[in-house]
Order: C-alpha cells, then structure tokens, then sequence
C-alpha cells in the first residue's frame, strides 16, 4: 500500500504537476480518478473542505493539494513526512 494517494480527474493541470513533482522525486503513489464518483467527492470535501482536485494525502492524512504539496517539498518536508510513517513513526507502517 502507498503511503501517497492523490485524488485527480483526468482534465486537470494541477493533477499533472502534482503527479510530476512526485515523479521527479521517485515518490510511489495511488492515484485514484474522481471524476463522476459523486460519493467520492462528496466524500473528499467533508474530509478536506475542498472542492478542487489534486487532494493529496500522505499516510491518510489530508496535506491539501499541488500548492501545500510543491510548499512541503520547496521547505524540504516532503521525503521526511512519507518516510516518518503515520503518527510519525520512522520507518512507515505501525
């Protein structure tokens, strides 16, 4: 299992840059298409409060979307965040 999902649609700019910034630095991810899952969706913004997609969650945690992703990884965040592990743990699963 992933520690990253990332929720997009296939018309969408931000998903794709979201998807490359992973990418670029050799992050796994789940990428799960919303597009036309109503429940999905609703689901995503009651978890979120957002309305727009990428929403991107580490370890099942909302980190929000391209923005909060690229700010995390610009302040050199990002890699510790997924390697920490949920309740940030060192090493992943627990």
């Amino acid at each position: 299992m992933s520690a990253v999902k990332i929720y997009t649609t296939p018309i969408c700019g931000y998903c794709v840059m979201a998807k490359r910034l992973l990418d670029k630095r050799g992050v796994a991810y789940e990428e799960i298409n919303a597009a036309g899952q109503t429940d999905l969706r609703d689901w995503l913004i009651e978890t979120t409060g957002q309305r727009t997609v990428p929403q991107i969650f580490i370890h099942d945690q909302a980190i929000g979307g391209f923005t909060e992703l690229n700010a995390l990884d610009r302040r050199g965040e990002l890699l510790a965040l997924i390697e920490r592990g949920p309740q940030g743990e060192a090493g992943g699963e627990g």
